[in-house]
């Protein structure tokens, strides 16, 4: 980010990070594979920590600390920043920030304190020949030398074929970024035009089949369409035909955070059909690309129609709808065999 201080405001390219983050947290796992040469499933959970930290002043004041991003996957912390333009701080920033997550975590026993950094990294959504690939944090101690890299990613290095191929579509809002440089000529040749709607409609067919092979929820592809828009609106905002040229491609633009609305409704659907006397109330917590609570309730009758809902609106599996709802295990046979 350019600054991450609570005073400061952060960037529509912040915003589509954290929402892409916290909407489908998924996504971010082959950024995860990429970036540290890990092989996770897409299935694992990736588990949310609060992006805010304190670092306490002489003064007795605290400032505060807002980070991009912190999280578990399996046993593991992760750190990602998104850093929209070049600034030779971040490393300083990085290591501001590695620190007071590692304090904040701390433990202390028989006056020894240990804290264990995360594994951090930085996207880059613009960056020079003089961005190295790895930041490297070196601390001098009178015990010792103690030192870590820092991996950055950068997105406009990204092609589509390579984005597809590793599963990279977390980058997909930022893919606009590569064409940067040449607005100015696209915005008066619809002949240069051309080259990047083309790569829009590959866009655009690639996650269609995504969705249509069951790899991708509805939700998931109007979210990343969704995002794919608030970049171009801000990156591009003096060149209209470049913005026309998209949308020409990608459709009408998608309203209102439209993956919210439709996810939303499946689910209030499933909760609304699921309510009958004498019904057994339970908290769930279901995952499908993102985060949905709520109780389910109900015959298996009731259930079945429920998951039909579901299934319809946000053209999951049968599985996918079971969890959501909070299906017990030993119920997920006869459930299948009613539908």
């Amino acid at each position: 980010m350019e600054e991450c201080e609570k005073n400061l405001s952060s960037t529509p390219y912040d915003d589509v990070f954290r929402t892409l983050l916290t909407d489908c947290s998924s996504l971010i796992i082959p950024v995860i594979n990429e970036a540290f040469g890990e092989h996770y499933s897409e299935d694992e959970a990736v588990e949310p920590e609060p992006n805010e930290h304190f670092l306490n002043r002489q003064d007795g004041e605290q400032e505060e600390r807002v980070t991009d991003s912190c999280f578990w996957i399996l046993k593991k912390r992760y750190h990602v920043e998104c850093q929209s333009t070049l600034d030779n701080t971040m490393i300083v920033r990085m290591f501001e920030y590695d620190s007071q997550i590692a304090l904040t975590h701390h433990q202390l026993e028989d006056q020894v304190l240990t804290v264990r950094f995360p594994e951090s990294a930085v996207m880059y959504l613009r960056h020079s020949s003089r961005t190295a690939d790895e930041m490297q944090i070196r601390i001098l101690t009178r015990g010792g030398e103690v030192s870590y890299g820092i991996p950055v990613m950068k997105v406009q290095n990204y092609s589509l074929d390579e984005i597809f191929e590793k599963r990279l579509l977390f980058l997909l809002p930022f893919y606009l970024f590569r064409y940067e440089r040449q607005f100015g000529e696209m915005n008066g040749s619809e002949q240069k035009l051309v080259l990047l709607k083309n790569d829009y409609e590959r866009i655009r067919q690639h996650l269609i089949g995504l969705e249509e092979a069951g790899q991708l929820t509805s939700y998931s592809k109007v979210l990343i369409v969704d995002m794919i828009y608030k970049v171009m609106e801000n990156l591009a905002v003096r060149y209209p035909t470049v913005q026309k040229g998209v949308k020409a491609v990608m459709g009408g633009k998608v309203l209102d955070h439209e993956a919210k609305r439709i996810k939303q409704s499946g689910v209030e659907e499933g909760r609304k059909e699921g309510r009958i006397e004498g019904r057994k109330e339970g908290r769930m917590e279901g995952r499908i690309e993102g985060r949905a609570e709520g109780r389910a309730e109900g015959s298996l009758d009731t259930l079945v129609t429920s998951m039909r809902n579901l299934m319809k609106n946000l053209s999951v599996s049968a599985d996918e709808a079971m969890k959501l709802l909070g299906v017990a295990e030993s119920m997920k046979p006869k459930l299948k065999t009613m539908l």
